[in-house]
Order: structure tokens, then sequence, then C-alpha cells
């Protein structure tokens, strides 16, 4: 060293221009070296210098990098790292304070006191550090340096409120993921820099926050090391941390370096405490404020001079305490625990048998145990790479592959990441020393090459979790005060900035669910304010649409395309419902106000058009009297009564008031009382939602499917539901009500007291099996007696000899041949057949009715043999042969049993008087023997002349299952 180097230390805040005065002070000189107590303050340090002379001559040293150009001046290094002997004119060792910490202390306080340049050493750091550096180091210059801005307090803030470009700092992994999940959800994402990341990762995460992507920082107190980033505000999201052994409470004096990384350069800075932190004392902040804290008395030290030639002896060297009362012995720290543990295995003791060895094996102690693992796992491993270092020289390329292609991966989240990035730090360490590897360039790419990925890797993930893109982008710009610009798709997607933020549903914006919270919050207020614009060009474009893009859904929804743009209310007329728009508040009144007119319109024209017939009723004033009243009522319930619920009124009407309600298009069923025209699909739908509005109901009964005769009977569906919908329950199913009728009409012709059977015309209209038709019967308050008998063959399939049998697929007795028994779960609604073409056009022309229905499967009533395989055998010839075999059908007979089953007046068996009443004159007149003759009224309600010709005998009583029993005793009654 020259005669007159100069010795100095640079103490005062941060903040006041420490590192880049060293950094000038180094290139002032030909060579030089800077030892840094991080790797990510190294690489900024390397990059600036890069930055001024050129890579050719700047050389970094870390413990997981090295590089070092042929024509090195300048070296850069970690200060574990930091090469001995070099010789270089200038030394310089930052954040010297860093003496006094348990952990690391030792290496600091050794570098203190032997490390030197031939013509300048400078110490940088806190004024903490004056005494034990005037003690230990003769000819010390001192040179004080101010904070260039103002540090101050402003106490305690909650996240939500703390100021842009600022930083929280935690103290734990789990401590810093929490805070930046709680700011991507508020503030719209932050940046994480931690001293386990590589200076990649940690570099593009930096570039976030400085590029403005982002307004918020969440670190541990690594930046507290001399980071130089743009930072407003400091947070203190705990005063405690973990050293390694215990949780203890921060110093006044660090938690000033961390506070001091608030105002860099001319810019004043703050800071405080949020989340669940306690306040900062009084006498604390005034000490961090001033600058003025308690000066360090003792610093952590640890012999240097070891002795090599076994391992007892190193490790006794270690422990050597020393002799000057300003030095302390350091605690035990990771490489002697190491060197201990090892020392106790055989075979690790057989090895160190010399000095050179026990040196390699002190050099693979001091790998760092980045992977944070148990001690014993540690020295496992370390004794598998002095293992090969012993044996070999350096660690088998093999070995070396197998570790590093382990690693390389980059699938997984960010903990599984940041695991093989600490794993990949190991095998970095090892390919850096000199001689352990045969290739060592080879090696030194390839982990530096994993390391990257993984690095970019984690940096991708940490971006995912921790920054909303979007939010951020919205953020900005609005901070910005400029006009936000958002663009609305043919899907309804909608981008402000380019950044997907939701759809717009009609006049309402769903934004994405991703959003939560305060974010969810700030990016609606975003979207919305681009999207007003937008709100007004589609409520023009929505009330000059046409009717034929509007449309209700069965649940009251009124939907404009797929979108759902409001609803129906009970309003004071079932027929005037009211209408509800949905339109976001945001919108304003006169959108919400066009939207709700245009909706109205809708629904108003739509009744008029589908209850067309209803409402022209309602407003004739010709009719007067029974009439009016009677149109009032079919107006209450909407075109369709059962008659059993009007059956006095009914009577009361004469043949002048029933012919001026029949012009309307009602039709006096014996069921039913209908308009034919209202039980239209589209009619049939508008009346179940104005019906379900009016009585209030939250859920709607839903229409049938278009097209079919019957449907299931679902229990606990009420009867006035499926009235609603054009059908009457009978049995297991429920019946169409124009096609009730129809039969109504075919079983006028029948001996409903003698008995008969099912005509092919009954099955076909119904649509049924001979099964499910008696079923049907019962439910209308039929009897159905089961019965089986030999099949009439074809006329085609009969001898000569036969009498001439009809054409019509009917028996001898003019009725359809059934289907065979059908199991119960091939009879679902899926299954039934619609009615068939030769009965559609007749229905449609008196309902009106022309929506497309759907074929049936097979013609309902269809002559299917079944065949009986007992009685095959002739009693003359013996057993026959099969295919001679007499068939055998099922069949049943229908006899009128009362009400059983069945809704309504006491005896609704088919009668005169019903169908007089239901059919306009001149048409559909049914033929038989029980025919009407005439216009009777209610005297000619005697059914088939055959029996009801005939008063009954006056010595035999009357039999109580008469179908005319109660009107007989009635008119005795009135006699």
């Amino acid at each position: 060293m020259a005669l007159k180097a100069r010795v100095a230390a640079v103490l005062g805040p941060t903040n006041t221009g420490k590192t880049s005065y060293a950094i000038e002070r180094m290139l002032a000189h030909r060579t030089g070296i800077i030892g840094l107590p991080l790797r990510l303050l190294a690489r900024e340090v390397y990059d600036t210098i890069v930055g001024l002379r050129g890579p050719s001559v700047v050389a970094l040293v870390t413990g997981e990098e090295r590089i070092v150009p042929p024509r090195t001046q300048y070296w850069v290094c970690t200060v574990e790292a930091m090469p001995e002997g070099m010789g270089c004119d200038f030394a310089a060792i930052d954040e010297i304070q860093l003496c006094a910490d348990p952990e690391r202390g030792h290496v600091f306080t050794d570098r203190l006191l032997r490390m030197r340049g031939l013509n300048e050493t400078l110490f940088l750091g806190s004024d903490t550090m004056r005494g034990p550096i005037a003690t230990l180091v003769p000819g010390v210059e001192f040179l004080r340096r101010e904070r260039m801005s103002q540090l101050s307090y402003i106490g305690s803030k909650k996240i939500s409120r703390l100021p842009t470009r600022s930083a929280v700092v935690g103290f734990s992994v789990e401590n810093v993921y929490a805070i930046a999940e709680l700011i991507r959800r508020q503030k719209g994402g932050a940046a994480v820099v931690m001293g386990a990341l590589s200076p990649r990762t940690r570099n593009a995460q930096v570039a976030l926050y400085q590029n403005g992507e982002v307004d918020y920082l969440v670190a541990t107190d690594a930046i507290g090391m001399g980071l130089n980033l743009d930072i407003h505000h400091v947070a203190f999201s705990g005063l405690t941390k973990f050293d390694g052994r215990r949780m203890r409470p921060l110093q006044p004096n660090e938690l000033a370096q961390i506070a001091g990384r608030a105002g860099r350069g001319m810019r004043d800075g703050t800071f405080g405490v949020t989340g669940d932190a306690g306040p900062i004392p009084d006498e604390w902040v005034e000490a961090i404020c001033n600058h003025s804290f308690a000066p360090l008395r003792k610093i952590n030290w640890r012999n240097s001079d070891l002795r090599f030639g076994s391992v007892p002896a190193l490790v006794d060297s270690l422990e050597i305490a020393p002799d000057d009362p300003t030095l302390v012995k350091a605690r035990e720290a990771d490489d002697l625990q190491a060197l201990k543990a090892l020392s106790d295995v055989a075979e690790v003791q057989a090895r160190a048998s010399d000095a050179a060895s026990v040196r390699l094996l002190w050099d693979v102690c001091r790998i760092p145990d980045f992977r944070g693992i148990s001690h014993a796992e540690h020295a496992g491993l370390l004794q598998v790479i002095f293992g090969h270092l012993h044996q070999r020289g350096s660690v088998p390329d093999d070995f070396l592959a197998r570790q590093v292609n382990r690693i390389d991966r980059t699938d997984g989240d960010i903990d599984t990441l940041s695991k093989r990035l600490a794993y990949i730090r190991t095998w970095t360490y090892v390919a850096q020393r000199k001689g352990w590897v045969g290739d060592e360039d080879h090696w030194r790419g390839a982990t530096r090459a994993v390391e990257d990925r993984l690095s970019d890797a984690l940096h991708d993930r940490l971006t995912q979790r921790f920054v909303d893109r979007r939010t951020s982008v919205l953020m900005r710009r609005l901070k910005q005060k400029e006009a936000l610009l958002a663009e609305v798709n043919d899907k309804g997607e909608v981008t402000v900035e380019g950044e997907f933020v939701g759809r717009l549903e009609g006049f309402r914006f769903r934004q994405d669910k991703d959003a939560q919270g305060q974010e969810a919050k700030t990016l609606r207020a975003a979207s919305l304010q681009a999207l007003t614009p937008h709100f007004h060009l589609r409520a023009d474009k929505f009330y000059n649409s046409p009717d034929t893009e509007i449309d209700f859904t069965e649940q009251g929804g009124l939907m404009w395309g797929e979108q759902a743009v409001g609803k129906l209310a009970k309003g004071d007329d079932p027929l005037k419902p009211r209408v509800v728009a949905f339109v976001d508040e945001e919108a304003g009144p006169d959108v919400a106000q066009k939207v709700e007119r245009r909706l109205q319109h809708f629904i108003d024209r739509k009744i008029a058009a589908l209850f067309e017939p209803l409402v022209k009723m309602r407003d004739d004033e010709t009719l007067t009297g029974q009439a009016r009243g009677f149109a009032y009522r079919m107006v209450e319930d909407m075109g369709v009564i059962p008659r059993s619920k009007v059956a006095d009124e009914v009577k009361a009407l004469d043949q002048d008031t029933r012919g001026a309600l029949r012009k309307h298009g009602i039709r006096f069923g014996q069921y039913t009382i209908f308009m034919p025209a209202l039980l239209k699909p589209a009619p049939t739908r508008l009346r179940l939602v104005l019906w379900s509005l009016a009585q209030g109901l939250d859920i709607f009964p839903e229409a049938p499917p278009p097209g079919l005769v019957t449907v299931p009977n679902v229990d606990g569906v009420p009867a006035e539901h499926y009235t609603l919908a054009g059908y009457r329950k009978a049995g297991a199913r429920a019946i169409r009500i124009d096609m009730l009728e129809r039969l109504a009409d075919m079983l006028r012709a029948e001996d409903s007291r003698g008995g008969f059977e099912a005509k092919a015309d009954m099955l076909s209209i119904t649509g049924m099996t001979l099964e499910q038709f008696a079923d049907l019967m019962q439910g209308l308050g039929y009897k159905a007696e089961r019965g089986e008998r030999d099949k009439v063959k074809p006329v085609a399939e009969q001898p000569d000899t036969q009498p001439e049998q009809s054409q019509t697929g009917t028996n001898g007795e003019g009725i359809a041949p059934d289907t065979p028994d059908t199991p119960a779960d091939q009879t679902a609604d899926s299954a039934q057949p619609a009615e068939p073409e030769a009965t559609q056009a007749q229905d449609a022309a008196e309902t009106g009715d022309v929506e497309q229905v759907a074929e049936p499967d097979a013609p309902a009533g269809a002559d299917v043999a079944e065949p009986i395989a007992a009685a095959d055998t002739d009693p003359v010839t013996g057993p026959l042969d099969p295919a001679q075999a007499p068939e055998r059908e099922l069949y049943f007979t229908f006899t009128w049993g009362g009400n059983r089953g069945g809704q309504g007046r006491k005896d609704q068996r088919p009668r005169r008087d019903d169908h007089r009443s239901d059919k306009p004159r001149g048409k559909g007149k049914p033929k038989g023997k029980g025919g009407p003759k005439g216009d009777r009224g209610a005297k000619g309600d005697r059914g088939p002349r055959n029996f009801e010709a005939r008063p009954p005998r006056r010595e035999k009583p009357i039999d109580p299952d008469n179908p005319f029993a109660a009107a007989l005793m009635g008119l005795k009654d009135k006699t």
C-alpha cells in the first residue's frame, strides 16, 4: 500500500449519494474493487459502470454469477465473494454498518480490518459506525454527507388509501404475497421485490414499477440496501422480523435504513405504517427524521487466520474469541454448523486427512443453503459434493446434468418456481468455483440459462398473480385525465384501451368476474365512464328496431335478440302489464325512459295482436246484459273457462245471447268454454305470463311444447295451470281441450249405458294406445272393463266362404283393434304421438291453429296382433301349427260411471244440449243412434234413444249408478 494511501469513511443517512460517490472515485483510478451487500445491488452497480466504461473492463463476481473479461479493471462483487490479494488501486465496502449483523457481520468486519486499496479505501455506511471504525482503523478520515431531501412521518394508513408510488415492506414471503394480492384487488397490481429473487426477475419486476405500469411495490427489507427506486412513500406492514433464530423487534436504525428509500434525489419522502402494524414510537420517529441513532459499540468478528491441518484444528481456529473489546465473537454460522456435522461422518473423516482435503472440505461447507432446508439435509448434499470433488477432482458431468435437468422446468406456481430457483442457485454456485466442474464455460452457461428461464417464468407468474394490467392501465389513464377509448364488438365484449373489461348485455354492463372488491369498483367506474356514449347509441338503435327483434320469455322477461332488456310487472289491468327496463343507472334517465317506452309499445301491440278476439269482445258496446257480463268473465279468465266453473251462467244464457258470443269466437264445449283462436302456442304463452303476473307468482307455469295432443299429468301441478295452457287433466295425462271436445262429439253417438268400445277415430285424434285411452276415459268419468278375445282376421286373409268384412281396419263390431300392451316407461311425453295428419286439418279449421305439429311415430290404434300361447289345440286334429293358432286381442268396454275421476257438474256424460250448444249449426253433426234431433234445448237432454226414450219403470227403484238419476230426481223435485 502506498505511503499516503487514503482511508476514508463516508457516513450519513440514506439518499446522500454515498454509493454514487464511491463509483465516481473508483473510476478515477486505473483499477478498483467494490463490495456490496446484495447480489441485486451488485448487478445494479455493475450495469451502471458498464454503461460508463463498457463491458470489456468490468467484472461481476457473486456467489452465483461470475463475469470476468480478460481486460478487467473494475470488480463489482458481493462482500462475501470479494477476491483477496487483487492489489487494486481502489477498494470500497458499502453498507459497512452490517458489521453488526448477527448472520453476516463477521464478513463485513473482516473486510473492514483487512481489505485495502493501494491508493484509496472507502467505507460507506451509517453514522452509527463512527466509533468502531475510529477504534479499529487507524488514520481513517471521516466524511459526513447530509440527506438530499426531507423525510417525514405520516402515521398509519389503510392499504386502500396509500398514495401512489408507495412501497409496502413485509418481513416474510407470505406477508409480501398477501399484501401484493390485496393491492392487486384494490389498486390494480404491485411489483414484488425480494432478496431471494434472481437479478433477472428482480429487474423485470422493478421495470413494472419504474415504467409506471403499477404504482405500488411490495418488498422485503432488501430494498433498504441501496436499491435506487422512484419511491415517494414507504409503509411498514410490521415492526418485527425473524432474524433466523427468533422474532425480534426492528431497531430505529433498521427502520431508518428502509424508510430512507422514500424521496430519492431532491424529492421529499414520507414513511408510515399500514395493516396490522402498530404506531412507531414518537422518539423513534424523531430519530428517523433527524437521522440520530445510538452509536454501535461492538461489531461481530470471526477469526480469519484458519488452520487446515485437520478438521478439529479448523473448527478450533474458527471458534477463537477476539481479544479486542470492540469485537464480539459471531454466532455460529451455517458454514461452521455444516463443518461440525460433516466432521462426525466417518467417510468425511477418512477423506479429510491432509491440509488440502480439509481446505476443500471448508470450501464445500461455505456453499450457502439457498434452499433453506434443514441443516441435516444441507449437510447431506455437501457430503455428496465433497465426495465427488475429493475422489474425482470435480463434480461428474452426468451427475450435474441430472440435477440441472431435474430443475429445468418452467411449469408450476410461484412457490414451485421459487424453489427451483433456489435449487439452481446451488449448482450455479458450484459451477462458478474454479476447478469444481469439468467444462466450466459450459456449466456456467447451462446453469445461468436455466436460472434465466426460471426467472422469466417466475416474473410471468408474479405478474399474472399480482398485476391486473387492465385495471392498472385504466387507473393510469384516469390519473392522466385522458378520455378513455371504449369499444363494443358484435358479441357485446367491451374493451377499454384495448383491455377486456366485461360485456354489455342489453343496457347493463357485466364486468369481468375476475375483478373483486375495490378492484371491481375501480374497473366498473372506468368502464362506465367510457361506455356512456355507447348507451345512447344503443338506445337509439333499440327504439327504432322492429317488433320481430323483441320477444318475451315464459317467465316474463323481455329480450332484445339474446339480451335481456327488461321484464313484465303486474299492472292495474291483467291485459295491461307494466314494464321494468334493465338499464344501468350510469346510462342516464334519458336512455332508461327510451328503453321503457319501446318495451311498453311492444307488449301493448303483442297483446292486441295475440288477444285480438278477446280485446274486440271486451270493447264491443253492442253486447249488453248477460252477453256483456259473460264477455267480461271470459276476459277475466283470458279466454279459457272450465264449464263447471260457469255452469249456472251458461245455463242462464238463451240462444240469442249464445249466438252473439259465438260471433266473437266463443265455443261452448261440454268441458270448457273457450276461444279456439287463443289456443295457439303464441297466445297460450302470453296467457300464462299475464295470468302469472296478475296472480303475483314468483315462478310462472310454462306452456307445453306445441303440437302435442296430450301431455303428462304431473302431480302437484294445479288443474288451473293445465286449463290456462289449453289442457284438461284426465288420468295419467292431460288432453288438449279442443281435441277433448271432438272426442266428446264422438262419444255422444255411443251407448254409454250399455257399453261401447273405442273407435279407430277416437284413438287417432288422441294419438294414444288402447290402454292409454282407457286411462283417459276413466279420468273423464267412464268405467273401463278389460277383456280378451279371438282376433278376427282381415277380409284378405279370410276364406271365400266367410262373410265380407269391413275394409276400415275395425273388427266386426266396428271397433278399432287395439295395440299390444305398452309398458308405462315407454309412454313418456317424449314418445307421445302428435295428432295424426287426418285430424290436423279438421282441427286447424276449427281452432285456426296453423302451427306445425310433429308426425306420429305410428298410426294410433294400428292393427297389431298379439299371439297367445295358450289354447293352441284343435279338439279334433290335436295340436295346431303355431302359424295356424288363433290370435288374441285386448279390448275395453266403456260405460258411464257417474263423476268418477271427473270434474264439474255431476253428470258429464255426453248430452244433446251440450252438442247443440257447443257446435255451430251445420258443422260436425255426429251420426249414430244417439245423435241429436233438432234444437230441443234443456228438454232434449235424454241421451241415446234406445234407453233414454222410455221413462224408468215405476215398480223398480231408481238405480243410483244410473247416469241420469240425478236429472230425473231433479225433475221430480221441481214438480
